[in-house]
């Protein structure tokens, strides 16, 4: 922190290149600041410069802005609200809530359990949790449809201790604590998740947040969405609002900060950050030496936030009363955060010396003292007034985000082997003494005996319903609408398009060369066309739309803006020209991969958040999907979304001339990791069509799943056929479907592909019939993953029933009883075939792009994979000569024949596609 001496905390230095025109007149305000600083002092003086700065924002006179404060209260006391609850009813409360959530962690580390858990972290923000449970926090049956809570994951304790005491939880779930298969009570699992998981908790929780950084982004993209449902008139959410309760430390992760202008770009007043700065992260102090909240503080003010930092309780009120001079705040702008975090693991004393014992004039201050006296001074996220009037000022501030930053104590009232350590954070139980002070700075009913009788097994405390802590705390959740956290599905229901939508993609391209990806583009063209369905759809994009053949939706549907469009675009004249509006549909991300998921989430648990079921429909750049999304892609899961991930121009050598960082030959292996993701890889538009007539049905229709689709398309060219008649739709959902029966004699081979790989499957069947005179039957493999899914889930049920008789899988009923070696390609890594190999034997072969990809033509990488038609041909003709079914030189010789070894003699695939 610079000192008080210094320049100060403004940006872009002194304005030199303006003219002074009234040189005299500057140096008669000149000399009237340092007149009021010898008269009335440097807090006076910086007051009024504080003023004068706020009010040129106001009049627009562009002059530089403060980033950084004093390490004060934004409010001041004088200008805090009255505060509007029950005091004294309040605070017996939040004992009650601090025990019971100590407890629950407690009694999970009894012996044979010891499944950890974390105290500190609610320990250091209660309060800040109570004040909005209490007076802001708006549950599902509010008129105005109920705020969005994203608690902290550390923090969950806390929720459950209230939920306990609300009847809302019973005393067996609470000991069923991260035992979420294994703690039966009277045989029924009776247990709590450890973290907000609303897919192991789903009527609890709504929005898991424990994976660090992804709770802040998606928070702004939540508030994002509900301005766009407001927007676009398909819900009024003026009333609801978004919070996020925050880590110091988390705000460290690149999701925390990254999204912060766009919050402020589209003027999110429904949002609200609470960062709980208690200066530690999980091993020791977030800045030990600096300061994290005036860190803060500088980026949230350059990002466009309101701030309001929260650092003292009431107590220290008088004591900057006092500080004519600015001497107590100069300590508090020059102490570092590893300081403070050292004074509150010691005591009054320590802190009396060492902290207002730096200075004479802050030393007189409290030389009347006691030391319990000096140890009281509380943080002020401690402090019930100054967090509500924090919370106040942030409901009343509108068109810009707001953050609060909370100055607080890790582990604060657990007792001094627990406040402000190191170790706080994985520290899991309280010692038989911790427990009993514990007890009594809580004022539990709890007697040493019960707690000496078996120490890991402390009481819960329940007091009855008519007990006037229960009754003010239920009181006021029902005046604010209901409980809070609560997930609830039973919103209006969507209907689905007819088939007739379906019907134009079906009769494929004529003679038309096109790709996957634009038919897919064609086929939600359609969908958007339903009166009742198309309003529910919203494209994702992230800056690609043109590649992928969407620039068509601008002018047609358009883009959201929440500014409408305030410029002539460049290409106004032109039928297809960039068109914004505040009622847009397409949520246009910009560069933005990380958003978009964090879109797609709040769009897809839209039938949850706000009863109105939302199909989010994201299409990107196949390589930069669950590659570089897949942590928010398995965050989206956890929140039962649902919707449509489309990773378009896909494949390791389909997206030619890209290169390394743009070839895509692995996203499917790492999709079959998410069991929510339902993957699929078409080669026809009308399979696409059933696939995606399928996923509307499972995700929206009468029973609806809770799982995306995940189709990976092509920008490869090609005749589009028909469907043909009597098409088996069972085997394109269920993951294969024979699409040529191969006619003569002679040695029989099965050739399997996906994708834009079925054409080189096609190919290698001509060849082979052609030049060796070997039948090939060749089969469309629309999902590896489910028939590995499905053939996993039939070894797993008769492994489990033995005597059972169990159906075959799909995969061995389909290609258990045919003749010939089996030999798979895709445009993926061989792993991606290999997951049904297992079923299939020897008679199994997969070829595969394994390696990274490159620069060059599809026919070229293809070839160097060996991947392609020919490469089919010779692989098949190894597994008949294995079998003694065609000569041993057979395979030397076709080797030869297509020159496989010779990059540059390649010819399976088209040119062409945008990439």
């Amino acid at each position: 922190m610079a000192s008080r001496d210094s320049a100060g905390p403004i940006l872009n230095g002194l304005p030199t290149n303006l003219p002074d025109i009234d040189a005299e007149e500057t140096s008669e305000w000149l000399e009237s600041l340092d007149l009021l600083t010898d008269e009335q002092g440097r807090n006076r003086a910086r007051y009024i410069m504080l003023k004068l700065l706020e009010r040129a924002r106001e009049r627009h006179l562009g002059v530089p802005s403060l980033t950084a404060t004093d390490h004060v209260n934004t409010i001041p006391a004088e200008a805090e609200p009255w505060y509007p609850g029950d005091q004294d009813l309040e605070r017996k409360f939040r004992r009650l809530l601090r025990w019971n959530a100590a407890v629950m962690v407690h009694r999970a580390q009894r012996p044979g359990v010891g499944v950890g858990g974390h105290i500190s972290t609610f320990a250091s923000s209660a309060t800040l949790y109570e004040v909005g449970f209490n007076h802001f926090f708006r549950g599902k049956d509010h008129p105005g449809g109920g705020d969005q809570v994203f608690f902290q994951g550390h923090a969950s304790p806390g929720m459950y201790a209230r939920a306990f005491l609300e009847g809302r939880l019973t005393e067996e779930r609470m000991d069923g604590f991260r035992q979420e298969k294994s703690h039966l009570v009277d045989g029924r699992i009776e247990a709590l998740p450890s973290y907000p998981h609303p897919r192991q908790m789903p009527d609890f929780w709504e929005f898991p947040t424990v994976s660090m950084g992804l709770g802040p982004i998606n928070a702004i993209w939540q508030a994002h969405f509900n301005k766009y449902l407001h927007n676009r008139g398909m819900k009024d959410t003026s009333q609801q609002h978004v919070w996020a309760f925050l880590g110091d430390g988390e705000m460290d992760e690149v999701e925390s900060r990254g999204a912060l202008q766009l919050a402020s770009y589209e003027e999110l007043d429904n949002l609200t950050f609470v960062v709980n700065c208690n200066l530690q992260r999980l091993d020791g102090p977030v800045r030990g030496n600096g300061k994290i909240m005036s860190e803060l503080e500088s980026f949230f003010r350059g990002a466009g936030w309101n701030v309001i930092k929260v650092v003292w309780g009431r107590g220290w009120d008088p004591l900057l009363a006092a500080d004519k001079d600015g001497a107590l705040v100069n300590l508090m702008n020059t102490t570092s955060d590893g300081d403070y975090q050292t004074f509150k693991a010691n005591d009054g004393a320590y802190v009396r010396d060492n902290f207002f014992g730096r200075d004479p004039r802050t030393a007189k201050m409290i030389e009347n003292w006691s030391e319990d006296q000096v140890w009281q001074l509380t943080r002020g996220g401690h402090d019930f007034r100054k967090v509500y009037a924090a919370y106040d000022a942030a409901m009343k501030f509108t068109g810009a985000p707001t953050v609060i930053l909370a100055h607080t104590i890790k582990g604060y009232f657990l007792g001094q082997h627990f406040a402000g350590r190191n170790a706080t954070h994985q520290m899991k139980k309280l010692a038989l003494d911790d427990l009993k002070q514990f007890r009594d700075r809580l004022d539990m009913p709890v007697t040493d005996a019960q707690l000496e009788d078996d120490p890991y097994r402390p009481p819960y405390i329940k007091p009855d319903e008519n007990d006037d802590r229960i009754r003010y705390a239920k009181e006021r959740r029902r005046a604010l609408g209901g409980p809070v956290p609560e997930r609830r599905t039973a919103g209006e229901s969507l209907k689905l398009p007819e088939d007739k939508a379906y019907a134009a993609v079906k009769k494929g391209s004529g003679k038309q060369e096109i790709a996957t990806t634009m038919a897919l583009v064609r086929l939600f063209k359609d969908l958007l066309r339903d009166k009742e369905f198309g309003a529910h759809v919203v494209p994702i994009i992230p800056d690609e739309a043109r590649t992928f053949g969407m620039d068509s939706l601008f002018p047609t549907i358009k883009i959201y803006s929440p500014h409408g469009q305030n410029y002539t675009p460049v290409d106004h004249d032109l039928m297809l020209s960039y068109r914004e509006a505040k009622n847009g549909q397409i949520i246009h991300t910009g560069i933005n991969e990380a958003g978009s998921v964090a879109s797609f989430t709040a769009v897809g648990s839209s039938y949850a958040t706000h009863g109105i079921p939302m199909v989010p429909v994201y299409i990107f750049y196949s390589m930069f999907g669950f590659q570089r999304t897949g942590d928010a892609m398995w965050a989206a899961a956890d929140q039962l979304c649902r919707g449509f991930y489309i990773g378009a121009t896909a494949g390791r050598t389909t997206l030619t001339g890209e290169g390394t960082q743009h070839m895509d030959g692995h996203s499917p292996v790492l999709a079959a990791t998410n069991p929510a993701v339902i993957w699929y890889d078409p080669a026809f538009s009308y399979e696409i069509a059933h696939i995606v007539k399928s996923g509307l049905e499972r995700m929206y229709g009468e029973d609806p799943e809770d799982i995306t689709f995940y189709l990976t398309v092509y920008n490869e060219p090609t005749v589009q056929p028909a469907e043909p008649e009597g098409v088996d739709v069972e085997g394109i959902l269920r993951g294969l479907h024979k699409i040529r029966t191969g006619e003569g004699d002679g040695p029989r081979v099965q050739l399997l592909a996906s994708g834009t790989g079925v054409h080189w499957a096609l190919e290698a069947a001509d060849l082979l019939a052609q030049d060796w005179g070997v039948v090939a039957d060749v089969w469309s493999v629309t999902s590896w993953t489910e028939l590995r899914r499905e053939a996993m889930d039939v070894d797993q049920r008769r492994f489990l029933n033995p005597g059972d008789e169990v159906e075959d899988s799909w995969l061995v009923q389909q290609l258990g009883d045919t003749q010939g070696p089996i030999v798979a390609t895709s445009d993926y890594m061989k792993q991606t075939q290999d997951q049904i190999a297992q079923w299939l034997g020897e008679r199994y072969a997969a070829l595969g792009a394994d390696g990274f990809g490159f620069s060059d033509t599809r026919a070229a990488a293809r070839r160097f994979f060996h991947i392609d038609g020919p490469s089919m041909v010779v692989k098949a003709l190894q597994k008949l000569a294995e079998k003694g079914e065609v000569d041993a030189g057979t395979v030397g010789q076709a080797i030869d024949k297509y020159r496989l070894l010779d990059v540059t003699a390649g010819s399976s695939g088209n040119a062409g596609g945008e990439s």
